[in-house]
């Protein structure tokens, strides 16, 4: 450890120089790095609607169903005019409408009022033409773009590839409009809590050429989810600033009567097994996400896990270097701590600790009965609502109806077992047509007398299409029992059927996510819990530390339920993960002082001395990482992302509550039990 301490010191310019260029290259690869905006392309390989898409992608010339298109004011020729025009677009890969239901010929020459009103209702309706658009995967952005130029403001788009073609529009900037604004807070904090104007500068460099190294060595995945992508780096900052200021504190107290190589050099061997503890919890709680089955975990799970790993080389490597380099400076702007020292905090939380106590034992439980039945959302819909997308949606929604199309696949059998399944699933309450070979064509046509394109519609070598035409939303209870009621009618008929479309995905995201969220948490709390008996070689410690942050992460997931509102299933699962491993911290570190001061002082004035000693240090690491989650929430124009950051802000203060005024009621009660169950506690 001396060695590599001594190495650093002696090669701190080169180091220094070194971490600079890397950075620069890590930055520029960061640029190259693709943001992948799909959820669907996260769920396993094996889920049913996965196999669904991959099939059709394989075996079929038409895309799915993407977007519809209403214009508005328009006869039946200016609609098969603007049906051309939008099937020239490039990334458009078909357009559906009214002539391929009862043919282009009939179209043009039958007056509209002698075809059959059911069937142009559903495409044309008070000179309005409701067109369907299949877009080429990947291309959603510039497509629905070039949809845009051409209906203008006066008609409308909606979909699932125009609300993920918004989400990207959304995504651009949201990580430097979140940096724009929690900088200037976290170097405020700093500022408050440092005393000298340059330290906070020493920090926000060490930790921010470590998001610049961790956002480019993604390159080496290709691509990573928008969740990653804007959430990474925020929380990078806000969990690994606290192994700075670790270090910079011991640095300091040693300067006090040490040279500064020599200060360094103490600094360093106090500081890395410390930190590296702090960073073990941290990882632990992050590394539990790769566990996921849902791809989303795994990707943020790495992507945070390489960022705790390059904080802490940053920190350890990069940051002596540039304080020995700059420590004179240091010394020339030193001011007074301009934050409080709540000396007498001891005293007073040590007044009102039993309320507190009673209190969190009190809610402990209804708390965690209602977080586990708070209720998820699992797709994007509610993403685009307030935009025009929102807008666009419920005008082609109150002219034309809700349309959910779901797509069938059934292996290529008999027509007339397909004509059977057809009839059955017509008659579920939510569906509004099915479009097949039997209903479109119909069973009694032979092969050879049907045009090409209209057959391979349907069929392909091995499979036949249905398409399911519903009224539900994209995600309720209705359209979750629908896809429940086809998938138990099929089975009656076929012993292997998938099905695509975009509720299809969701529901199978719930049914993944449901074992997810039990698999992620047990792996967390029992990590955790191991670091915790390690650290402390305590039977009882572990289970008051995480009795105090899961009582917290409980009371923060069962807020929307008492509040009856739903969250996105995304920030539960990296909510209950990151909250416990980002915020035990505080608890280790009370626990840690309140055992040191014990063996010197009673149980009551022991605590009151940690709490007077250390409540600044979690005050001004919890409002940090409050600072990221809030701004998060502020910043953000995705649901998913500002919700999660309102998560972390939030779990965040009431980690800091229960830390601050339930655990040093516990430590105290306990005390007798703790020496008891603690090996060498004296």
């Amino acid at each position: 450890m001396n060695r590599f301490s001594q190495g650093v010191i002696k090669h701190k310019k080169i180091i220094l120089l070194i971490f600079i260029l890397v950075a620069f290259i890590s930055a520029i690869l960061a640029t190259t790095v693709s943001v992948n905006y799909k959820m669907v392309d996260y769920l396993p390989k094996d889920a049913p609607s996965t196999i669904a898409v991959r099939i059709i992608e394989e075996e079929f010339t038409d895309d799915m169903p993407g977007a519809r298109v209403m214009i508005n004011d328009v006869s039946i020729m200016d609609a098969l005019e603007y049906k051309d025009k939008l099937s020239n677009i490039d990334g458009v890969t078909s357009v559906s409408w009214l002539d391929d239901m009862v043919g282009l010929d009939t179209l043009k020459s039958m007056p509209i009022e002698f075809i059959d009103e059911t069937i142009v209702e559903n495409y044309y309706k008070e000179n309005s033409a409701l067109l369907t658009l299949s877009v080429e995967n990947g291309k959603e952005q510039s497509t629905v773009a070039k949809i845009y130029d051409l209906i203008g403001e006066n008609n409308a788009a909606s979909g699932q590839a125009v609300s993920l073609a918004e989400v990207q529009n959304m995504s651009v900037s949201e990580v430097s409009n979140a940096m724009m604004i929690l900088l200037p807070i976290v170097i405020l904090i700093l500022i408050l809590t440092t005393s000298s104007w340059i330290e906070p500068l020493l920090f926000i460099a060490s930790i921010g050429i470590a998001i610049a190294v961790n956002m480019g060595t993604n390159i080496i995945f290709g691509e990573i989810s928008f969740i990653s992508n804007t959430v990474s780096p925020i929380l990078q900052l806000a969990v690994s600033l606290d192994y700075a200021i670790f270090l910079l504190h011991s640095f300091n107290k040693h300067r006090q009567s040490e040279e500064p190589n020599n200060a360094m050099l103490l600094a360093m061997k106090d500081s890395i097994p410390t930190v590296a503890a702090s960073a073990a919890t941290t990882v632990i709680g992050f590394a539990a996400l790769v566990f996921m089955r849902f791809g989303i975990g795994s990707d943020l799970g790495v992507n945070l896990l390489k960022g705790v790993i390059f904080s802490f080389i940053s920190v350890m490597v990069f940051m002596p270097a540039l304080t020995l380099l700059l420590y004179k400076a240091i010394d020339g702007t030193r001011h007074r701590k301009l934050m409080p020292a709540f000396k007498s905090s001891g005293s007073f939380i040590m007044k009102i600790r039993i309320p507190f106590l009673i209190l969190a034992l009190v809610i402990a439980i209804p708390t965690f009965l209602a977080q586990s039945k708070t209720e998820f959302l699992y797709g994007m819909g509610n993403m685009t609502d307030a935009t025009r997308v929102g807008d666009d949606t419920k005008a082609i929604d109150d002219k034309f109806g809700k349309e959910n199309p779901l797509i069938l696949l059934v292996p290529k059998e008999n027509a007339g077992k397909e004509e059977v399944l057809c009839e059955e699933l017509s008659l579920l309450p939510y569906v509004k047509s099915i479009a097949s070979y039997v209903t479109y064509i119909g069973a009694e046509i032979p092969n050879e007398f049907v045009p090409k394109e209209a057959y391979d519609k349907f069929y392909s070598d091995n499979y036949s299409r249905i398409i399911i035409y519903t009224d539900t939303g994209e995600e309720d209870p209705a359209t979750f029992e629908t896809i429940e009621s086809i998938i138990n009618i099929t089975d009656k008929y076929y012993d292997t059927h998938y099905l695509a479309g975009s509720s299809a995905t969701l529901y199978d995201m719930k049914n993944i996510v449901s074992f997810d969220t039990k698999l992620v948490n047990i792996i967390a709390i029992i990590g955790i819990f191991l670091v915790l008996l390690i650290t402390f070689r305590s039977v009882s410690l572990p289970f008051i530390l995480v009795f105090c942050i899961e009582t917290a992460i409980w009371i923060n997931l069962s807020i929307p339920y008492f509040a009856d509102t739903h969250i996105n299933f995304i920030g539960y699962l990296i909510i209950s993960t990151v909250q416990l491993g980002a915020t035990v911290d505080y608890a280790i570190l009370f626990t840690n002082s309140y055992l040191t001061n014990r063996k010197t002082l009673g149980s009551k004035d022991s605590m009151r001395v940690t709490i007077s000693n250390n409540l600044i240090a979690i005050l001004t690491s919890a409002t940090i990482l409050a600072s990221a989650g809030f701004t998060l929430a502020v910043t953000s124009n995705n649901p998913i992302i500002s919700e999660l950051g309102l998560l972390l802000g939030r779990g965040t203060i009431l980690s800091l509550v229960m830390v601050a005024l339930v655990l040093p009621a516990l430590l105290v009660l306990l005390d007798k039990l703790i020496i008891k169950t603690t090996i060498n506690a004296k």
